[in-house]
């Protein structure tokens, strides 16, 4: 069983989110996808395999973190994509059947990848209770993410803030679904980026993401609404770190980014 480590969301090896890729004939039993996940020990693992010519998607594709399946991955689409590009696999726009419905990647030039997904719906809701002592800092706002994304999204007084978080994981999982997106206004806006943002998910296993595509669903619209643009760049500001390009397109949300691939091997199972 062939396995590909990918980086995502960036143009250099180690650096944006290490996904693990597993192209496929058909899914195992449900057990073994996970198993295989933990033993990947990143944040996402993909599985994918061909589907019949004809249809509405031309790869099934689920995703799974160490611990649980999840709904919708921004980072482990693009890996899996780059995959089925750089081997062959796969020319042109793709189309994966997903838990989140059909998401479609599209290669560009010089490696970069656009992928198309649903926009979260925002809903303003009420500064919870502790949240502010489970982040280290005071939230100006907070936001319902759907149910797709299942996030909740903080916005901090700045840049620097986000930066110097220091979260009580334990404490963060009592406030969402999946985690909490932390983000604000870029300090230079005529940088390389127009926010920035951190991604904790506490309740998949995940302490905190590299770099997380679908958050970008929620933050696209969160910030084209404030900055007045629909073409904006987020800044994910782990340790690892990543770009994500997003444009805003009403119901949809398109994030463009590149991908490294780091280590192909077999899985001797």
């Amino acid at each position: 069983m062939r396995i590909r480590i990918v980086d995502a969301f960036t143009d250099r090896p180690f650096a944006g989110n290490p996904a693990g890729v597993l192209l496929l004939d058909a899914f195992p039993e449900d057990d073994r996808l996970q198993d295989i996940a933990q033993e990947v020990n990143h944040a996402e693992t993909a599985f994918a395999h061909p589907l019949p010519e004809g249809g509405d998607a031309d790869w099934a594709l689920r995703w799974f973190t160490p611990v649980a399946e999840v709904a919708m991955c921004g980072h482990a689409t693009l890996a899996t994509a780059h995959v089925l590009h750089t081997t062959g696999a796969h020319r042109g726009p793709v189309r994966f059947a997903t838990r989140s419905g059909v998401l479609v990647a599209t290669p560009g030039e010089d490696g970069w990848i656009t992928l198309d997904f649903p926009t979260a719906p925002l809903t303003r809701v009420d500064i919870p209770d502790g949240i502010a002592e489970a982040l280290g800092a005071a939230p100006l706002g907070t936001f319902d993410t759907g149910p797709n994304v299942g996030d909740l999204l903080v916005e901090l007084p700045d840049e620097k803030t986000v930066l110097g978080l220091t979260p009580d994981h334990k404490a963060l999982a009592r406030h969402s679904t999946r985690g909490v997106i932390a983000t604000a206004r870029a300090e230079k806006p005529s940088g390389d980026h127009d926010f920035v943002s951190r991604c904790f998910f506490p309740n998949v296993g995940i302490d905190e993401d590299p770099v997380t595509g679908s958050a970008h669903t929620a933050l696209a619209p969160f910030w084209s609404e404030r900055l007045g643009r629909t073409d904006l760049t987020g800044l994910q500001a782990s340790p690892r770190s990543g770009l994500v390009r997003t444009r805003l397109t009403g119901d949809r949300t398109l994030l463009t980014g590149r991908a490294v691939t780091t280590i192909d091997g077999e899985l001797l199972v």
